[in-house]
């Protein structure tokens, strides 16, 4: 695998304060497994939203105070920012990982609905997501970012049919076959301090990204940890630096790939 198995350091961190600017729409769209709400934060300018990003969380999920801060965040770049609710209300709370099974979880074992959390359930929301941003707003290119279990949807969707550019921090569960599939542009943040994306399978992603006829960049910051990138802790210098490069990375990548 490019990356490994989500970990209790998937669901630890540090709340970011401030108020999203965007809002909730239920129903943004339809499943077979149901209704899929979203966090939308949208441009002030209307010139800006031909550019779009699906923003594709980790386990928290879409109601996440950091992620949909960083939605904004995008949004006040010029990118229409969409994140979709992927665990049909299931995501998990951050910090409230006593007693959770993220295995047990993954395969549906705490939803109400049964549904557990991999492709078959997560792809359908991505795809249809995808096709309304497009078709809703008139946007002419959509990139994708990916945080922790974000990452591996972004890199499933990183191809013709899919992304035009792809930005992931931390991933997990990558498959190698997967990352090894992406015909779009590539950038990924990495932390130094990471039991799931760890050295060897930066490495390893680095040898499988050199055999892609595409652009690509891993950039690894020191001294941080895994979900440095959304749910750091901005009180922490190195972490602060981090963020804010991080984040920067991301803008940089989408400013020169989307065209």
């Amino acid at each position: 695998m490019a990356s490994g198995a989500i970990q209790s350091c998937c669901v630890q961190g540090f709340k970011h304060e401030g108020e999203p600017a965007g809002r909730i729409q239920p129903g943004f769209v339809e499943t077979k497994y149901g209704s899929v709400e979203a966090y939308i934060s949208t441009p002030s300018k209307v010139s800006a939203t031909k550019k779009g990003i699906l923003f594709i969380p980790d386990v928290i999920g879409h109601t996440s105070n950091n992620a949909q801060l960083l939605a904004d965040q995008f949004a006040d770049n010029g990118y229409l920012t969409v994140i979709p609710d992927l665990f049909y209300v299931d995501a998990i709370e951050m910090n409230t990982f006593a007693g959770i099974d993220l295995a047990k979880w993954k395969q549906g074992g705490y939803s109400a609905k049964g549904i557990a959390h991999d492709p078959e359930t997560v792809d359908p929301i991505i795809k249809a997501t995808l096709q309304k941003m497009k078709k809703d707003f008139d946007l002419k290119s959509v990139a994708a970012v990916g945080y922790c279990f974000g990452a591996k949807y972004v890199v499933r969707f990183l191809n013709s049919e899919g992304f035009d550019a792809g930005y992931v921090a931390h991933p997990s569960f990558v498959d190698d076959e997967e990352l090894a599939a992406v015909t779009r542009p590539l950038s990924i943040a990495a932390s130094q301090i990471d039991s799931i994306f760890t050295t060897e399978k930066r490495h390893q992603s680095e040898e499988i990204l050199v055999n892609t006829d595409i652009p690509w960049e891993i950039n690894l910051y020191g001294g941080v940890s895994h979900g440095f990138a959304v749910r750091g802790d901005l009180k922490d210098p190195k972490f602060k630096y981090a963020i804010e490069a991080a984040f920067a990375q991301a803008l940089q990548w989408f400013r020169f790939h989307l065209k």
